[in-house]
Order: structure tokens, then sequence, then C-alpha cells
């Protein structure tokens, strides 16, 4: 599947859906419906598919069962889907970081916009900016001007290479002009422990991690990488507040299925899962990992997986950047 049909194939699951739900739809799911999670348990997408799991038993009355098959930079689970029927009883939850795959990996055993078909977006996430209390800046504009000052002195932080953290910090390089080497860290609470020691200029990061130490004055927040403010750092102001509306970048996650699932099919997956996600007790345990909670089309999804991809696959080019052989 190229990517026109990719995303024509969204569109037709709304027509498509209407017109045959009866026959198809009525009967799914014949048996136990399993989320194949590309990470290992306790991991961010792990957690919300655990969550997601919980909100369609309730409120479907079906069997879901989460089954972790990490490794090979998602490959592992990718391929088990795959491998299975195209009934829409494999799901495959996908986030962000997948986007950059395309690009990273060309002759990956899959092709996301091939192989799998858009059925939702389950939530979005919000990355921040943050540097040490010490670092005499109060806003991105005034980290802007200070890396520009000592050009070539800088570094900014991030859990690896190619990793969400490190492509929001190479689009930050490429957007505003400033110069700072990158330092990829193995040991994720070290590269935080560093940064709050002064060690490293700036990072950004996932919300989740790093909330009590920015309450707490042991980092400074400039930023929520995101289109507005968040509940949970209500003082912190927008990327687009900042004047760097070209910036904003969502950690969003969803879910697909294998190419070839019937429409009704699909159809029927949204319509569960969007009333899944919406539940007030998703909403609830959602917030608690500092994600909003999603819904909407396969269309609208896979829209936004698209344009992911492109937007990923130009910073990637531009930046140079490559995977660790």
């Amino acid at each position: 599947m190229n990517r026109r049909a990719f995303l024509t194939g969204a569109t037709a699951i709304g027509i498509a859906g209407e017109a045959f739900r009866p026959a198809r739809a009525q009967s799914f799911p014949s048996g136990a419906v399993r989320i194949v999670v590309p990470t290992s348990a306790s991991t961010p997408p792990d957690i919300l598919s655990r969550i997601i799991a919980t909100a369609l038993s309730d409120g479907e009355g079906w069997t879901v069962d989460v089954e972790n098959k990490a490794g090979n930079v998602m490959t592992i689970a990718a391929m088990d889907v795959v491998s299975h029927p195209a009934d829409g009883h494999s799901l495959f939850p996908v986030n962000a970081p997948i986007a950059a795959l395309p690009t990273l990996m060309p002759k990956a055993h899959f092709n996301l916009e091939r192989d799998f078909v858009p059925v939702i977006q389950t939530g979005t996430g919000y990355n921040v900016l943050v540097v040490s209390p010490s670092l005499p800046v109060n806003s991105v504009g005034e980290l802007v001007t200070y890396l520009k000052k000592d050009t070539g002195k800088h570094t900014f932080s991030s859990g690896g290479t190619a990793t969400p953290a490190h492509l929001i910090g190479e689009m930050f390089r490429l957007e505003t002009g400033v110069q700072a080497t990158h330092v990829p860290y193995v040991q994720f609470p070290q590269a935080i422990a560093d940064l709050v020691n002064g060690f490293n200029t700036y990072q950004f990061i996932t919300t989740l991690p790093v909330i009590e130490l920015i309450k707490a004055g042991k980092l400074k927040a400039l930023a929520v990488m995101g289109k507005k403010r968040i509940a949970a750092l209500p003082n912190v102001p927008s990327i687009v507040e900042a004047g760097y509306p070209k910036l904003a970048s969502e950690d969003w996650a969803g879910i697909m299925v294998k190419s070839g699932t019937p429409a009704p099919v699909i159809a029927r997956l949204n319509a569960a899962l969007d009333k899944a996600v919406n539940s007030e007790k998703a909403r609830a345990s959602f917030a608690k990992i500092g994600f909003d909670s999603g819904g909407g089309s396969p269309e609208a999804f896979g829209t936004l997986v698209h344009a992911e991809i492109m937007r990923w696959g130009k910073v990637i080019k531009d930046a140079g950047v490559k995977l660790n052989p």
C-alpha cells in the first residue's frame, strides 16, 4: 500500500463502514483482541495500552490481552501483527517515534504506510524544554540569544540517538540557527541528573519524569512543546506562545491494524476505542501520566501519521541523523 492508498483507504473506511456495517461489525470480535506493544512493560506505550485494554473490556465486554513484543526498533511487534490475519483482532499501538523509522530504516522489514492502516488517535502527550535553574535565561528567546553568544560551547542531552528528544533538539537547531552538540545518554536518569547539575545546557523531555523536578525548582521549564499550555504545568507557556510555532511537536499515540482489515471492522474498532479513551476512568488514568485522551476518525489519524513521517523525515535528512551502527 503506497502513501496515497494509506490516506484514501482511511477515507474509504467511513463510507464502507456505513454501507457494510451489519455484515461484519456485528460479529466482531469473534475472540480475544490482542494489543501487541512494541516496547517492554512499564514503558509509556505499555501503560497506555493497558489503560485502553481495561477501558475496552469495561465498555464493550471484550477480552483484551496486552502482549509485549519489544525489540529490533519495533519490528518484532509489527511483524507479529502482520503475521496474523487481517481481521482486527491484532492491534498495533504506535506513537510519535515510529514516524522517524521510514527515514532512519528505509530497509526495515515493515513499512508503516504499506502494511498498516489507521484506526484512531488514542491520545496526546507533551514534551517540555528544560534547563538548569542556574542558567541565566527565563524564556526560549533568551535561551536562543544565550546559545548564540558562545558558539560551539553548548550541549543538549537526550536518552539516545534518534529519540524524540534528539530529533526535537535537531529541529530546534535548524529552526533557530543555534549551535549545540548533542549528547546521547544510555542511562536516561543520568541525563536528567547531569542537566540538573548544569553539565548540559538544555534538554527536550517528556513531561512525566520532570514535573516534580520543575515544581521543586530543580529544573527550569521554558516551554511546553505543544500548541497549548497543559494542566500539569499551567504557568509554563507553550512553544507557540513563546514565538516558535514551527517547533510545536506533540507526542501522539494511536492504534493501527494490518492492511486489508475489512472497513466495517475498522469502523467498529474506531467507535469502541473512541468510547474507551474518552471514558471518565481512562481520562483520569491518562491525565496521571501527562496525556490527553484522543479520538476522531481513521482518516484524521492517517493524515496525522503521514504528515509526521514527512516532517521528521526532513529533519533527519537536514540534520544528518543516523542510527548507531
